[in-house]
């Protein structure tokens, strides 16, 4: 099955602004277009629903139903429970009341596993912990390639150790680290895991219930939705971690790590991401009767083939230039389609030629500075990052090669 590109960007008003025509978008990393389930949603409930939800009047009671759905359709194509789902302002506030929670819940002496492959988000507060007599012990990665070798989480498991937390694929090396294998290992050690789908999630969502996480984070605004943070937080760990909520909601498992009120009218936005993946899922064929779940695996698969047939060419054409250094796998299937590279021209000179050539790409460190640096990276000097997802065209991948060989 191949993806109708048209139809595709078709959902996607960014595609007929006239603002944006003649420009090619490769900072998706950053974040992605808004489709338009999304954006309907959200300006119906700003026009229709902005009260106080879950009272008996009928706006009020609309509004509560439509942030109950976007948690229910969400959780079944994540395949998880209902109540396993919860939202934030973002990933990284997200991950900070987790830290707290644990921090409370783990004693002096216990051991906690974060990489140096992440983004900083799933990084630093797990790091703080150390203040707190917790031992923070580094997985680091291999600096020629940016892997994170198994042997090296393997060397650092015992005991001890009580939480593993590693990115699904780092938003700089772009590599897809071994979810499942990961998370046995560490079950096995007795220790809970943290992944960060941040970089991953767009390019498809991950049914988190086979992969074994006990914890799953993503942005729900680089999986075309709202600026929201998604948690998936299972049972297990949810109900073993101290209540971070309102004393009154510590028996509602979706409450206990928002510690503040949820943004109403972007949750219940976020039911129009389950409305696009639908619209592709029919559009291309999917039968009826499919679970949430199926569909979510059908929409990654499509999602998937298209990007890494976009991408190989771009790995092939930059693995061919002496005059850079392309950070991770050179096989599109290793990888996201998240490409970041070191040239011998500063990276944010080379934005610039990027911009007036109609390439909009991004540069720096990426918040991934410990990732950079242990790779040998000037994060001063920056790497160029160009990073697309499955509405990118062939004709704008084309447009890319000319203007990086223009530059480059």
């Amino acid at each position: 099955m191949h993806l109708d590109i048209d139809f595709t960007r078709s959902q996607f008003p960014a595609f007929s602004e006239s603002s944006l025509q003649g420009q090619a978008f490769f900072e998706n990393a950053g974040g992605s277009y808004t489709c338009r389930q999304v954006i309907d949603r959200l300006t119906r409930f700003y026009r229709e629903r902005k009260v106080q939800p879950y009272y008996d009047f009928e706006a009020s009671r609309l509004g509560g139903e439509e942030m109950d759905e976007a948690r229910r359709r969400l959780s079944e194509i994540l395949g998880v429970d209902n109540d396993e789902v919860s939202f934030g302002p973002s990933t990284t506030q997200n991950t900070y009341v987790l830290a707290q929670a644990f921090g409370q819940m783990l004693d002096a002496g216990d051991a906690i596993i974060v990489t140096n492959q992440d983004h900083e988000a799933n990084s630093g507060p797990w790091r703080r912990l150390a203040d707190r007599g917790i031992e923070i012990r580094e997985w680091t990665l291999d600096p020629d390639t940016g892997h994170l070798p198994m042997e090296g989480l393997k060397n650092l498991l015992d005991e001890k150790v009580k939480l593993v937390c590693f990115p699904h694929c780092s938003n700089v090396v772009a590599e897809i680290n071994p979810v499942a294998e990961i998370c046995a290992l560490a079950k096995a050690a007795g220790a809970y895991t943290c992944v960060d789908g941040v970089s991953y999630a767009p390019h498809g969502m991950p049914n988190v219930g086979k992969l074994g996480a006990d914890i799953y984070l993503f942005s729900s605004y680089k999986t075309y939705g709202p600026h929201q943070g998604v948690m998936v937080l299972r049972c297990g760990a949810g109900e073993a971690l101290p209540n971070q909520g309102h004393f009154f909601n510590a028996d509602a498992l979706y409450k206990r790590m928002t510690p503040a009120g949820p943004d109403h009218a972007q949750v219940a936005a976020c039911a129009g991401m389950a409305d696009y993946m639908e619209a592709l899922y029919a559009h291309h064929g999917g039968a009826g009767g499919a679970s949430g779940a199926d569909k979510g695996v059908f929409v990654h698969d499509l999602m998937r083939g298209h990007e890494k047939k976009l991408l190989q060419p771009v790995l092939d054409y930059l693995s061919d230039k002496n005059s850079v250094r392309l950070i991770g796998p050179r096989i599109a299937e290793a990888r996201a389609p998240t490409v970041a590279l070191v040239a011998t021209e500063p990276a944010q000179a080379l934005v610039e030629k990027l911009a007036a050539k109609g390439i909009m790409a991004g540069n720096g460190d990426f918040y991934g500075v410990r990732c950079l640096k242990a790779q040998g990276v000037d994060t001063d000097h920056g790497a160029l990052r160009v990073s697309f997802v499955h509405y990118t065209s062939e004709e704008e991948v084309a447009k890319l090669m000319e203007a990086l060989d223009e530059v480059l």
